[in-house]
């Protein structure tokens, strides 16, 4: 099921930790003119997240002219690492804050700022000649803690699984890992990818291969799924029926089991420019690239919540 918030990120979520640190957006303008000086809104982290948030500040910056804005990946821990050490404005991030990060942003007098922007499917890819059409949460589990080592255990070919997955400072590697894998550790074997599109272009080219990616990488630049690979359908237990990521129903009532947020993280009240494009993001025509983009947009319980953190 759709994971459930922890009872201190809810709190953050609902504007109940505020603070007044601002960061100073500083960095190269897209366009080298005259107007330089002026100051960029630089925004790291989510590597699920940073083409999605590259296409919305290009439609924003086409919309407003005099806006700048940076958007670099690397991974949810670097989003929040550099929030919290003041070098970038808006921190992506596909999991929740963890409670060491918090703690040292409290620290440094950072009161993070969580605002919801998209809901993403995760996906558990496998390449398209394997026979397995599903798995429940917990074959997922077993599989990617290397328990499970053979597709013919779960009614697949008599093959050797081979594992792809992140690093460990991707919030997709700790979400699966939190919600699927059950806090355990990964297998030693599996083969750690730099980006979604690593994995999907790692998993096409091996037959035994399976790895997890977020649901807007599926989509080729004609809205199919990409060639060489098959997307799961998964089963919350043995007695549940299976669900697609792909199924937009599925997703929005829960019965898909591997479902999240996408985050967006600033140093307290956002400044005026951050505002501006987190409300964009926010708005009808936003939302709107969210699922042109493959991922799902935000219901109303969760863009109440952001309403609060604007203000």
């Amino acid at each position: 099921m759709r994971k459930k918030l922890s009872a201190g990120f809810k709190k953050l979520m609902a504007g109940m930790l505020t603070g007044t640190a601002l960061l100073a957006a500083c960095g190269l303008l897209f366009t080298a003119t005259a107007s330089a000086q002026r100051k960029m809104i630089q925004v790291k982290g989510s590597d699920t997240m940073v083409n999605l948030v590259q296409i919305l500040a290009e439609e924003y910056m086409a919309k407003k002219p005099g806006a700048a804005i940076a958007v670099l990946g690397g991974g949810s821990g670097t989003g929040i690492t550099a929030i919290i050490n003041g070098t970038c404005d808006l921190a992506n991030h596909s999991r929740e804050w963890k409670t060491k990060e918090l703690d040292l942003a409290f620290e440094k007098g950072v009161r993070p700022r969580i605002f919801a922007i998209a809901v993403d499917a995760l996906s558990i890819i496998v390449n398209e000649n394997n026979s397995v059409d599903s798995l429940t949460m917990a074959q997922v589990g077993s599989i990617f803690r290397g328990e499970i080592k053979n597709w013919k255990v779960v009614g697949g070919p008599d093959q050797k699984i081979s594992l792809y997955g992140r690093q460990s400072n991707s919030g997709t590697y700790s979400f699966l890992q939190e919600h699927v894998l059950n806090n355990k550790n990964y297998s030693q074997d599996v083969k750690e990818m730099n980006g979604n599109a690593q994995i999907i272009e790692a998993v096409s080219q091996d037959l035994a291969g399976v790895g997890y990616v977020g649901v807007g990488y599926l989509y080729d630049e004609k809205g199919e799924i990409r060639r060489g690979i098959k997307v799961l359908q998964i089963k919350k237990d043995e007695n549940s029926p299976a669900y697609s990521p792909l199924d937009k129903e599925a997703v929005y009532s829960a019965k898909y089991a591997i479902s999240r947020p996408l985050y967006q993280s600033t140093s307290g009240k956002p400044s005026a420019a951050v505002a501006d494009f987190i409300r964009f993001e926010l708005s009808p025509e936003g939302q709107a690239i969210v699922e042109k983009e493959g991922f799902f947009k935000i219901g109303q319980e969760l863009m109440d919540q952001n309403d609060k953190n604007l203000k």
